[in-house]
């Protein structure tokens, strides 16, 4: 193996430094320190031991930082003198580090533990440092061995103790603090020790990355569910990937776990499946894994147990056994902590964290994730096989009233039908009673017949006649009009449903004259007629008839508006659920007429008259499309009057979707108002749930978390947001390329907020091409220059010029962007020198800037005193300013080169140094000067344009102000300044607050 140079090792260790945290870090930093102890530099043996510690200290290896440790102290102990002040804190700092990986290294005997611990202490107090770092340390050894009187007496000194330097930061602190109370019982005073790194006013490398995680369960115990619901989305974003915080990965997959959220915690198990397998850190390794435990025995409860999880040391594993290999390695290690300990008090603790029961039942987080596949009842939970009939006390008042919701048009009246025939699938033959049969079978039927099964037909036959043996002529008439619904939406053909139509009428009109429903059954029939009929004209007139909404809802004839009304004004007295039905679809039929205005009244009018009837449920959809009708017509508080009232009408509703249709109309509609982000995100978040109820989690689903994002961008929740729209992006690119477009700009634009810009600019890179075909080009060309600007950001400038470029042909192409074509010259004129530094890169740059200038004034020529003037004449004055800052650069980088050749003086060519450094002196004198100019062009352009317009004039000023003192005339800058602030003081009521205060501290600055 060649040995290193000592060039090589420093340059190895700068870059190891810059390293992603992991595995391959250590490994070099490993390889580093060897070549370093062979070179025989101390000093750089010392600074790759550090480079070392610290790459094991932001991994899972972090117990492994104790022997490069050692081997640091003892150069310490041997020379003193050769660690500066900086090596020497740093070396005293990681102290701490070592007393953490200490009390979680089993192997090391207590007496060691104990004996490092008093170590630190000793250096600690000889070296003049407070001994709060120790008694922290003391306080979570202690814990772990079950001396609780010493921890407490630990952690009370720990807060008495004073700050210094080698304090953690608050953040680390506030983390401990908290868990302590925790540990305690006390989640109320963890959230409050915890809430200034929450609120993001005390943070570090970690934090709030663990607390995010730490807090999840004290909130769920808490009934938080908000807040836990968001410190999970923007926690396990900063987690997710980050090999030291594998513990908090396990915090986020166990709170999916303990909130009904048991596909979410599969998905995060999936993203570390690498990391499912020893640790090096047997700490880190039982805190992932407890994790990830809690996960897996809730899902074995579930019936999921023989389903695959992740493999386990590259072997596939079902559920259960991925249980099994970690609860025996996780309880391994927490008794080797026990024997070591002397207590049992890390398996007791361990044991409890895996046997938890869920906290919530269900709390939706937003988030797209994969349902869990349906199962049988678990073995455990299923009845036995010899279970004994359900005793007959109760079924008989559950008959009752399904039989009257029945009556009653109560959407529960499914689900107490579902139950009753639960209970008679249970009796033996013979023993229920036939009308109580026949009454399953019609609900049975109406379900196959709603799902559109293919023995529909033949279920509704056997029910009507079911019905006729036992005498119930009502009920069988009302079967015989549901097989004519049936055949029509099965697409029989139309003479058999006008057959079936007819005979379903008959029926009605052959009820006893004092049947109670006769009247209703025959209204029943008349409107199914009057739906079906419509439906049947259409169909007959052929392809080219535009029918779009189905049966009843035919655009083509003015016959069934006359029906319909006709209708509603005979029934609306003795009937008036059935006119409002007919209402509604009159309302229907008047928006597919293009008639808007119409409309309205007629579904207002139909969810009245629903609730009159003591229906509210029935005025849902009314509702729901009245306030869809009413946001077309800019009319958003009444749309929201009317969604409003749907939401509080749906409370009878069993619908999953028309719940989640109620909740996304309501949410997108307060996601209009300014003040209402927080109540929209809410109700979109329940929409999203209700959805994925009804399996639209990829139709409804999608838009409702799309406008739950949002909302959470709305209230800056911007994590939270990209957390959101990131799970549901696949399902938004499906909606055409509209929506992709936008989902994926919107993204980026999260991303950026985010401080994200690689990833910021691949959304709109692929925005961009989605884009890319459209005949309109500007939405492509604001892509392109939103992802340069993120290019730029991140530091990938050949990109950003290659982004910015393909902008600028864009808008060039639509010939009337002229104020993005000189935005991104500008952009250009400062990338052309960023890599390059030449003189060609600096003349490139002065020439974007004035080809900027040059698109302005051609853009001014053309338009005259148009509105759009004063923005372009703005944008002149803008490009002169950065016209001289790019100037000013090019200065900063002369003289740099003059400082340069200071430093090579008395080389063999001092004497063409000299020439060139008169050359630049030149160069920097006439720079300035123009840079002068440009700033006083740039005010007096700013000066026309008003008041508004003052800040900028006065930073032009100032500019040019500090420009002439650099050049050596302080006065004329002075005088500038001066005059400037005299105007502005003569005019005081034109100036923006703290402008006059601004101008006058720079005048000041610029005399002392």
């Amino acid at each position: 193996m060649t040995m290193l140079t000592r060039e090589e090792i420093e340059r190895g260790l700068a870059e190891n430094s810059e390293a992603p945290n992991g595995a391959a870090r250590n490994a070099h930093a490993e390889v580093l320190v060897g070549a370093a102890e062979v070179n025989g530099d101390t000093a750089l043996f010392r600074k790759a031991l550090d480079n070392l510690i610290n790459a094991y200290l932001w991994s899972a290896e972090s117990s492994k930082m104790l022997v490069p440790f050692a081997r640091l102290l003892q150069e310490y102990d041997k020379d003193p003198g050769a660690f500066d002040r900086w090596d020497a804190h740093s070396l005293f700092w990681q102290f701490k580090w070592v007393a953490t990986a200490i009390s979680d290294s089993p192997e090391i005997p207590l007496e060691s533990a104990t004996g490092w611990l008093d170590e630190m202490e000793r250096r600690y107090r000889i070296a003049g440092y407070s001994e709060r770092p120790v008694r922290e340390a003391e306080l979570w050894l202690a814990d772990a061995i079950g001396e609780d009187d010493r921890a407490e007496r630990a952690y009370r000194a720990w807060l008495a103790a004073d700050r210094d330097s080698m304090s953690d930061c608050h953040a680390c602190e506030l983390n401990g603090q908290g868990s302590y109370a925790v540990l305690r019982g006390d989640d109320a005073r963890a959230m409050e020790v915890w809430q200034p790194v929450l609120a993001g006013e005390r943070t570090c490398a970690e934090e709030p990355h663990r607390l995010l995680a730490h807090s999840l369960l004290p909130l769920l115990r808490l009934g938080r569910f908000d807040e836990a619901r968001s410190h999970h989305l923007r926690g396990y974003r900063m987690a997710r990937g980050n090999e030291s915080l594998l513990p908090s990965v396990g915090k986020h997959i166990e709170f999916c776990a303990l909130s009904g959220n048991e596909s979410r915690g599969l998905e995060i198990l999936a993203e570390h499946a690498s990391h499912v397998g020893p640790l090096v850190n047997v700490d880190d390794q039982m805190a992932f894994h407890g994790g990830i435990l809690v996960l897996l025995r809730r899902l074995t409860e579930l019936g999921h147990g023989q389903s695959p999880a992740v493999p386990y040391e590259g072997v596939p594993r079902t559920v259960s056994e991925l249980y099994e290999v970690l609860r025996t390695g996780s309880l391994d290690i927490a008794r080797r902590f026990d024997a070591r300990n002397g207590t049992t008090r890390v398996s007791d603790r361990f044991l409890a964290r895996i046997g938890q029961e869920p906290l919530v039942g269900v709390l939706p987080l937003g988030v797209r994730s994969t349902a869990l596949p349906k199962t049988a009842a678990p073995a455990a939970a299923a009845a036995p096989a010899a279970a004994p009939v359900p005793p007959a006390a109760g079924f008989d008042e559950l008959v009752e009233r399904a039989r009257q919701a029945r009556d009653e048009g109560r959407p529960a009246a499914d689900g107490l039908w579902a139950e009753v025939g639960a209970r008679v699938d249970t009796r033996p033959e013979g023993q229920v009673d036939p009308l109580v049969a026949a009454d399953v079978a019609d609900h049975r039927a109406l379900a196959a017949a709603r799902g559109g099964a293919a023995n529909a037909a033949e279920l509704l036959e056997a029910v009507r006649d079911g019905y006729r043996a036992l005498g119930q002529a009502e009920r069988a008439a009302l079967a015989e009009l549901r097989l004519a619904s049936a055949a029509a939406q099965s697409g029989a053909e139309p003479e058999r449903i006008r057959e079936l139509l007819n005979t379903a009428a008959r029926a009605a009109e052959a009820l006893d004259a004092d049947e109670p429903l006769r009247g209703r059954r025959i209204a029943l029939a008349e409107l199914a007629s009057i739906r079906v009929e419509s439906y049947l004209r259409s169909v007959e007139a052929g392809p080219e008839h535009e029918h779009v909404h189905g049966p009843g809802q035919d655009h083509g004839h003015g016959e069934l508006a006359a029906e319909l009304g006709a209708f509603a004004a005979a029934h609306g007295e003795e009937l008036p659920d059935l006119a409002a039905e007919a209402e509604e679809m009159l309302g229907r039929v008047a928006l597919s007429q293009g008639d808007p205005e119409r409309a309205l009244p007629l579904l207002a009018a139909s969810a009245a008259r629903a609730v009159s009837a003591d229906r509210p449920w029935q005025a849902v959809d009314p509702l729901v499309l009245q306030a869809g009708v009413l946001m077309s017509l800019d009319r958003p508080e009444d749309a929201e009057a009317a969604a409003r009232a749907a939401l509080e009408h749906s409370a009878e509703v069993t619908d999953t979707e028309t719940h989640g249709v109620v909740r996304l109309t309501l949410a997108d509609i307060l996601l209009r108002r300014a003040d209402a982000a927080a109540e929209a995100a809410e109700h979109a978040l329940t929409a999203a749930h209700w959805f994925d109820q009804a399996g639209l989690t990829a139709d409804g689903g999608a838009q409702a978390r799309l406008v739950l994002a949002r909302a959470h961008a709305r209230e800056g929740r911007n994590a939270d947001a990209a957390e959101v729209l990131q799970s549901t992006l696949p399902d938004l690119l499906e909606h055409g390329e509209g929506q992709a477009v936008s989902a994926r700009e919107f993204l980026g634009d999260l991303l950026r907020q985010l401080n994200d810009s690689r990833a910021a600019a691949e959304q709109y890179l692929l925005a961009a091409e989605v884009a890319k075909g459209w005949e309109d080009t500007r939405p492509q060309a604001a892509l392109a220059q939103a992802a340069a600007e993120q290019l730029s950001v991140a530091g990938l400038h050949q990109e950003a010029v290659a982004a910015y470029e393909r902008s600028l042909e864009l808008y060039r192409v639509t010939g009337d962007a002229p104020i993005a074509e000189v935005r991104i010259l500008r952009s250009l004129a400062w990338l052309a020198p960023r890599e390059n530094v030449t003189a060609a890169a600096w003349a490139q740059a002065r020439d974007l800037m004035h080809e900027a200038a040059g698109v302005v004034e051609a853009a001014l020529a053309e338009q005259g005193e148009t509105p759009a003037a004063p923005q372009l004449r703005a944008e002149l004055a803008q490009t002169w300013q950065q016209l001289a800052q790019v100037l000013d650069w090019r200065v900063n980088s002369l003289e740099e080169d003059d400082q340069e050749d200071e430093e090579e003086d008395g080389d063999e060519d001092g004497d063409e140094s000299s020439r060139a450094a008169v050359g630049r002196s030149a160069e920097v004198e006439a720079l300035r000067l123009e840079e002068i100019g440009l700033s006083e062009r740039a005010a007096a352009l700013y000066a026309e344009l008003g008041p508004d317009h003052l800040g900028d004039r006065l930073q032009c000023v100032q500019y040019a102000a500090w420009t002439e003192q650099e050049t050596g005339r302080e006065e004329a800058g002075v005088a500038r300044l001066s005059a400037l602030i005299d105007e502005l003081r003569a005019r005081p009521e034109e100036v923006p607050e703290g402008l006059l205060e601004r101008a006058q501290s720079s005048l000041d600055s610029l005399r002392s």
